[in-house]
């Protein structure tokens, strides 16, 4: 899940956290003032340190290669190429709705960048007399600019990391990749002579300072929908008991987990939640029967899509809205719904969004018990897919390990199917997958059934035949431009009931869960049948 960045669970940045940002910021500045005093004004304390920096740049002006590429990362983060990058992410956080991310990133790294030109006139330490002649920089050295701008720009992604990548051997890759850029760049202003160490020290010292200094008064967070807009009118009297069924492999910290619902359901006026947890021999049904008889006026589940899949089958039909608490690996119905994957937003949406009734899809077929399906099945290369998933690596890299068992099975043979769309006569086709679908979009916002919605009563289907092992390429740029185009390659069809019928047993999904071989399996679009909670 998501981790919080330890300040409060409220939408707001509290007394307490603004106290520690202020006290590391506090800290910073300090340690940067002091370096600045040793440094500058002919005081040398630090001379035999920054002396090393001499023979670094000694050593790698023996090394050409060496050279060049120290050159090209001076010219790619310069301020030209920090002022991009800066543009790029808030750009970014602003089309994703993370506008006090996106603030506090250009207030970030335009303080720093100011501070930083400000200083170094003020205290004016020259560059080091054995920098490298090519582009030989003439301005003062203290502090590094280069260090101060990717430290700002580091710390930023950091927290951006804690904040929104749920994963965490994805969060820890993510932050050594970017903790290792900032020290390249670093090395990079010593290698070069064109800093002394001492330099980098207090750039990095004075973008800490900013950065932390920022986040005690803006709080990046998504702003909680109780905090920003009136509560919605209740149609009925309701006492607001909650009911959270959690799949606890899916969070790091079931603790924190915990409290966070209760302290965040406390705000929104919801009653001291009930818990109950999945088992592997009961992935939601049992849970969600229990919290309809007890009377829950909502039921929270925070899982994959099939722990979902089970609690709203078990709910649909009863009035009982369901919040969905995506922690997946895909969360193609939070996806399609607009539930934001940000465990602390998808919560505020369970507790304070609107209800939305969606169809669900009754589903059967050859080896299974009738069940139903919230997002798509599958018959043919994509159920592959989920067959070849090892768990142990999905665990570690999430959806990467889909990709590299779409790589394993991108050649699944044809088969022949039949498919019948609600009474008509039965089509024959050669497919290497044929997906039937209740939503529109797979993970990366691929637009497989780019027609499809969840409450229109009808299913999609989408029919695909690529010939040859480049066909994937075509077959792919038709998805991504939505082309309305129909052929052998791929093919489209709509109705309510859907039957198919493959010529040899055939790999078959759910929502994403393997159901094992089979020829056959039959559909039936169930309209509105199901309340879920999703953003106003």
């Amino acid at each position: 899940m998501g981790h919080t960045i330890g300040f409060g669970h409220t939408s707001r940045v509290t007394p307490a956290s603004r106290n520690r940002a202020l006290g590391g910021a506090a800290l910073a500045a300090a340690l940067f003032a002091v370096l600045a005093f040793l440094v500058t004004r002919d005081r040398a304390p630090l001379d035999a340190f920054d002396v090393e920096g001499r023979q670094l740049e000694d050593w790698a002006d023996d090394h050409a290669v060496l050279v060049d590429g120290l050159r090209v990362i001076e010219a790619a983060f310069g301020t030209v190429g920090m002022t991009v990058l800066t543009i790029v992410l808030a750009g970014v956080l602003l089309l994703r709705r993370h506008r006090r991310a996106a603030l506090l990133v250009v207030v970030v790294m335009t303080v720093t960048s100011i501070a930083t030109t400000v200083l170094k006139r003020f205290l004016g330490r020259d560059r080091p007399d054995w920098q490298d002649t090519l582009g030989l920089h003439s301005n003062f050295s203290f502090p590094s600019g280069h260090a101060s701008s990717t430290a700002a720009f580091a710390a930023l992604l950091v927290m951006l990391l804690v904040l929104f990548v749920r994963r965490a051997s994805l969060r820890r890759l993510g932050i050594a990749v970017v903790v290792a850029w900032w020290l390249l760049v670093c090395l990079d202003r010593v290698l070069l002579g064109r800093h002394f160490p001492t330099d980098v020290i207090g750039g990095s010292l004075l973008a800490l300072a900013v950065f932390l200094l920022a986040l005690a008064f803006i709080d990046p967070r998504p702003r909680s929908t109780a905090a920003r807009v009136e509560p919605l009118p209740e149609v009925y009297a309701s006492e607001k008991r909650l009911a959270v069924i959690l799949n606890p492999i899916k969070v790091e910290d079931v603790g924190q987990f915990r409290s966070l619902v209760s302290a965040m359901a406390a705000e929104s006026g919801w009653s001291e939640p009930t818990w109950q947890y999945t088992t592997v021999e009961d992935p939601g049904t049992g849970m969600a029967e229990r919290a309809a008889v007890s009377g829950a006026d909502l039921v929270m589940v925070c899982g994959g899509d099939g722990t979902v899949r089970e609690v709203c089958a078990e709910l649909a039909g009863t009035g009982i809205p369901v919040g969905i608490i995506p922690a997946g690996t895909g969360n193609l119905l939070a996806r399609n719904l607009g539930v934001p994957l940000y465990i602390r937003s998808a919560i505020d949406v369970a507790l304070n969004g609107q209800d939305r009734a969606i169809d669900m899809v009754e589903v059967g077929g050859d080896g299974i018990e009738d069940t139903h399906f919230m997002v798509m099945a599958g018959m043919g290369f994509d159920a592959a897919i989920m067959e070849g998933v090892n768990e142990d690596i999905k665990k570690r890299i999430g959806w990467v390990a889909y990709v590299v068992s779409g790589l394993r099975s991108l050649m699944f043979p044809a088969v022949k199917v039949e498919i019948q769309i609600d009474d008509e006569e039965p089509t024959l086709h050669r497919a290497r997958t044929v997906v039937v679908g209740n939503v529109g979009f797979l993970q990366a916002g691929m637009p497989l059934l780019p027609d499809a919605t969840l409450d229109d009563g009808i299913l999609d289907v989408v029919i695909i035949h690529p010939r040859q092992f480049l066909s994937w390429i075509t077959v792919a740029m038709r998805v991504l431009r939505k082309s309305p185009v129909v052929d052998e390659t791929l093919d489209r069809r709509t109705g309510s009931r859907v039957r198919i019928k493959a010529s040899a047993d055939t790999p078959r999904q759910l929502d994403g869960d393997s159901i094992g071989e089979g020829r056959e399996l039959w559909m039936e679009c169930i309209h509105g049948r199901l309340l879920v909670r999703v953003p106003r």
